[in-house]
């Protein structure tokens, strides 16, 4: 069993704990169930820069990042930045979040937030919705093409963007329907952790113009991304470059003025 069946094997367990612990009826309660979402595409295809920078304290492949810093100073950090959008890691066991995480973002920020996690159920979008999420994202690595399609629309009809993740020319096959706004194309590969951007230039031409194409993990310097820009991605992904600071919205900052310089 590789490092991602065991994340998803472990997330049907808590997902089944908390939908015992929680009824729907609870989360549609919350102050913020109805609230009007900001979409990341459109902040995407309208920024020069295009960056989605993630709070992360941890990782498998990477273990500890950053346990020190503050969510709420984080994302604060990164609107002052100026990014397109922030990713918040939910997860746990295996990446040390929280939906607490997004509730505390969501708090302080009005810049599109993603909920970054192993989403598997309809429940979890639920949950999205309810603590302050405008993207989710999902993953074609641990979904069949029916529950991508059941999933992303679920997440349309609560007005969420939906960013999905490919690895592979198969995964990308399966995925592409109207009910998807970004495809990403993670760099990582998930069994191996090896990271290489020729993943995302290798699938660009096969993605449809019409989403927004953003590239994921190992983007650590300007020049990559403006070599990614040439394969026609909007979006990039950074979470360790920035959180393996002392203050990632003061870097983040630093480096979205010289990407735009």
């Amino acid at each position: 069993m590789n490092i991602l069946d065991k994340i998803v094997a472990d997330k049907r367990n808590e997902v089944d704990l908390r939908k015992s612990l929680i009824p729907i009826s609870q989360l549609e309660q919350s102050v913020l169930y109805n609230r009007n979402t900001a979409s990341l595409a459109a902040a995407l295809r309208n920024s020069n820069s295009g960056i989605i920078a993630e709070h992360k304290r941890r990782s498998p492949s990477k273990s500890l990042i950053n346990q020190k810093l503050n969510v709420q100073d984080v994302a604060t950090g990164y609107e002052q930045a100026g990014v397109c959008g922030m990713s918040v890691l939910t997860d746990s066991k295996y990446f040390g979040g929280s939906l607490d995480d997004l509730l505390l973002a969501r708090s302080v920020t009005k810049i599109p937030l993603l909920r970054k996690e192993f989403i598997i159920d309809e429940y979890q979008i639920l949950e999205a919705r309810a603590h302050g999420a405008d993207v989710i994202l999902l993953i074609a690595a641990i979904l069949s093409k029916n529950e991508i399609k059941t999933l992303s629309e679920a997440a349309k009809s609560l007005g969420l963007d939906v960013l999905l993740e490919v690895h592979n020319i198969e995964e990308l096959h399966k995925s592409i329907m109207p009910s998807l706004d970004m495809l990403g194309v993670n760099n990582r590969n998930l069994k191996t952790f090896e990271v290489s951007l020729e993943t995302s230039k290798n699938l660009s031409k096969l993605i449809p113009d019409e989403f927004v194409k953003v590239s994921e993990s190992g983007i650590s310097s300007i020049e990559a991304i403006k070599d990614l820009k040439q394969y026609g991605y909007q979006g990039f992904l950074i979470g360790e470059n920035f959180m393996k600071t002392e203050n990632p919205g003061k870097y983040a900052s630093e480096f979205i003025k010289e990407l735009e310089s």
